[in-house]
């Protein structure tokens, strides 16, 4: 069976609208850090299954949420960390990488696997657009669509 996820980060205590509705249709959810505030976790719980960690803007709340996170839905092997540069050097046999932090969207493939970073849909930043990812995974294979919000 297909799963619809609706990959973000960098929310930044913003959860606009058009994100929620994306968000709405997906029965997993994965924020690659960077909440700053409990809240926003908080809303996204009622939606689906979350997957998070932890980002450098999420004080003392976010305690409870790991830095890096290594699972597998659909036959697909995810690892998720905030901070690219925060990725284990042994990634064992990830498929894909999903992290956050420099607010800019990046699909791209590297040593064997992808890396995704699906940019921030909270505050515009350094210039950039808003945009999240929504991933399709069924029997080990995935379909990335990346959408752009509007400001």
């Amino acid at each position: 069976m297909a799963v619809r996820i609706g990959i973000i980060s960098d929310t930044h205590g913003i959860l606009r609208p058009e994100v929620l509705e994306i968000l709405g249709t997906c029965s997993v959810i994965f924020h690659a850090g960077d909440f700053d505030r409990e809240e926003i976790l908080d809303r996204l719980r009622p939606l689906g299954s979350v997957y998070a960690v932890r980002g450098n803007n999420d004080g003392s709340w976010a305690r409870c949420l790991r830095t890096t996170l290594s699972f597998t839905l659909e036959g697909v092997r995810f690892h998720m960390v905030h901070d690219r540069r925060d990725a284990s050097s042994d990634l064992g046999n990830a498929d894909v990488v999903i992290f956050g932090h420099s607010h800019r969207y990046e699909e791209t493939f590297r040593y064997g696997r992808l890396w995704l970073n699906p940019g921030s849909c909270g505050r515009s930043r350094f210039g950039l657009p808003l945009t999240m990812a929504v991933m399709t995974v069924e029997n080990g294979s995935w379909e990335i669509e990346k959408r752009t919000i509007a400001c």
